[in-house]
């Protein structure tokens, strides 16, 4: 029997919208132009993105916190590039971690001549006082695992304790898991990449967040084939 913990569904259809001739961003918390009361962030990630940049463009965004800012290529690759010169190419089947500066710059750019490139970007507060500089790609393969979520995110970040965890998973109709919260005073937030899940009793469709807290365990089957979900553990504040 699935217990029904505390949650709060952030809706695909419902998301926040900032758009370009070239550029699109999905919101799902408050972001850039779009302000909800209702989209307030969930503990420590104050922004979940869902971007679109065309062929030979770059995007400049700067980070108002010091933060974590997670990349995640669901589409193509993306370039990136901070304000201290390091670049990197990251791909789908890859995740970049990385810290950033309170007020610090980085750029993302679609390195390809022609074609779209869609990706994830998530940011999550950071302490100043025990975080340190570092960054991390990791290459992930969820169809050699499938219907299970597989930790891509490390326990440490430069010299720090990573305060949060990132998984993801892709799932077999009909595939199912539990997740294992690590500790019931933090929180879980989820997001379907594709396809659609039932995660601790509601529905959820593509890039559908659900925000989760009070449980020690969620229970997620996939409603569809070759469905992907992403869940991020991480404190409540």
């Amino acid at each position: 029997m699935i217990h029904q913990s505390k949650g709060k569904i952030f809706l695909a259809d419902e998301r926040g919208l900032n758009q370009t001739a070239w550029f699109r961003s999905l919101n799902t918390f408050n972001f850039g132009n779009y302000t909800h009361p209702h989209k307030q962030p969930f503990g420590d990630i104050y922004v979940i993105n869902d971007d679109s940049l065309d062929a030979g463009r770059s995007l400049r965004m700067t980070v108002e916190e010091f933060s974590y800012v997670i990349l995640l290529p669901v589409m193509g690759a993306i370039a990136y590039k901070d304000s201290s010169g390091q670049e990197k190419l990251i791909a789908a089947g890859q995740v970049e971690i990385l810290t950033t500066a309170k007020d610090e710059t980085i750029e993302v750019s679609n390195p390809f001549d022609e074609g779209v490139v869609n990706f994830l970007q998530l940011w999550v507060k950071a302490d100043i006082i025990r975080s340190t500089p570092g960054s991390y790609l990791q290459t992930y393969n969820v169809n050699k695992c499938p219907d299970r979520l597989i930790k891509v995110s490390p326990a440490s970040l430069g010299t720090s304790a990573l305060p949060f965890s990132v998984s993801i998973g892709k799932f077999n109709g009909r595939g199912e898991t539990t997740y294992q919260v690590k500790d019931k005073k933090r929180g879980v937030f989820v997001l379907v990449i594709e396809g659609a899940f039932e995660v601790q009793g509601r529905l959820l469709h593509a890039r559908d967040g659900l925000a989760l807290w009070d449980t020690e365990e969620i229970e997620m089957e996939s409603l569809s084939n070759d469905a992907i979900i992403l869940a991020i553990e991480l404190p409540l504040g």
